[in-house]
């Protein structure tokens, strides 16, 4: 007799990220509104006097869009010259967040006007639908698309100087503009051309990196005590969904300096801006990553806030600590371009 009692069992549920991602036993996804989990609550977004946005899409087969924001013309400088270029990618592990959602917008506004710079805010593809490298892949994307129809778009023509690019990048977003400018540098990604050089990447900017390990560091094995974003848990949880299955922390796209991590000594990185915080459980990781910078002799500039927490440029965008950021930023845009105007 066959029927019922042969039937597979119905798939359950083997990851549950606070109810938001649930990667079921068969491979699907269930997904809920992540906003919740990235500020509480989700402000509103809002406008900054002067500064225009739009949505652009630079990869239609699968849908992925730019936000442009374009300080007032006022802005370009005294000799009306065009703006550096600030590439930002959101952060959420991977496997959650979007431009559009209030945090990434507003800081996006703010760096746009105070900068001032077109900043170019990148949608890419989440885990675990996508599992890494899909959302370095995108970025990399969005380069040649910058390079070629992106470059024509009248909002860049008018305003953009791509030849003074920046790759930058909070929490994950840190981790894929590490990359994107890892392959940028090794000429994997040409975005330059020597007769013709449409893009420049001048240099690039991590806050709050999510780079991960194996071995637990000190942060790691004993956190902060008013840890209140990211815990070791949820980084770990976000790995899992994120890394290629059966991956290990110490796959090269979680830890740039594992032991099967490709060497970086010879690899042309351009000048590095990274953002510390003292309160954050990968603070030992990300001050590691410019310690190991530096032993190589690349052009890293480390800044801590002490006890500020992970992701608090884009939790809290208003606040004292996100406008020393914005300045500190400044300086190292004008810093990086200056020799090219020299």
């Amino acid at each position: 007799m066959s029927g019922s009692g042969d039937a597979a069992p119905p798939p359950h549920v083997v990851e549950d990220f606070f109810g938001v991602i649930q990667l079921l036993s068969d491979g699907s996804v269930v997904r809920a509104d992540d906003a919740a989990l990235l500020a509480m609550p989700m402000p509103e977004l809002q406008d900054v006097p002067g500064v225009q946005w739009k949505d652009a899409v630079y990869d239609a087969t699968h849908g992925l869009r730019v936000r442009v924001f374009k300080p007032a013309a006022a802005a370009a400088g005294d000799d009306g010259g065009k703006l550096p270029v600030l590439v930002y990618f959101h952060g959420g592990g991977y496997c959650i967040g979007a431009l559009d959602q209030s945090p990434f917008h507003t800081f996006c506004l703010r760096a746009a006007d105070e900068l001032p710079a077109v900043v170019l805010s990148v949608q890419y593809r989440l885990a675990p639908e996508h599992r890494l490298p899909t959302a370095i892949d995108d970025g990399a994307a969005f380069f040649s698309w910058l390079r070629g129809a992106g470059s024509a778009d009248p909002w860049l023509a008018e305003s953009a100087e791509l030849a003074r690019t920046f790759i930058s990048g909070v929490s994950a977003g840190a981790n894929l503009a590490h990359h994107v400018a890892v392959r940028v540098a090794s000429g994997r990604q040409p975005v330059v051309d020597d007769v013709d050089p449409v893009v420049r990447v001048a240099g690039y900017v991590l806050l709050d990196a999510f780079f991960g390990g194996v071995e637990r560091t000190a942060a790691e094995a004993n956190p902060p005590a008013d840890v209140s974003l990211l815990t070791v848990e949820m980084a770990d949880q976000f790995w899992r969904l994120a890394l290629p299955a059966g991956a290990t922390r110490d796959h090269p796209l979680a830890n740039p300096f594992g032991p099967e991590s490709p060497s970086l000594e010879a690899v042309a990185l351009p000048p590095a801006l990274v953002v510390a915080s003292g309160g954050d459980v990968l603070y030992d990781r990300v001050v590691g990553y410019a310690a190991r910078l530096k032993e190589m002799g690349k052009a890293v500039e480390l800044v801590e806030f002490e006890g500020a927490q992970h992701g608090f440029s884009v939790i809290q965008p208003w606040s004292p600590e996100t406008s020393e950021v914005i300045q500190v930023l400044k300086r190292f845009v004008h810093k990086a371009i200056r020799p090219a105007e020299g």
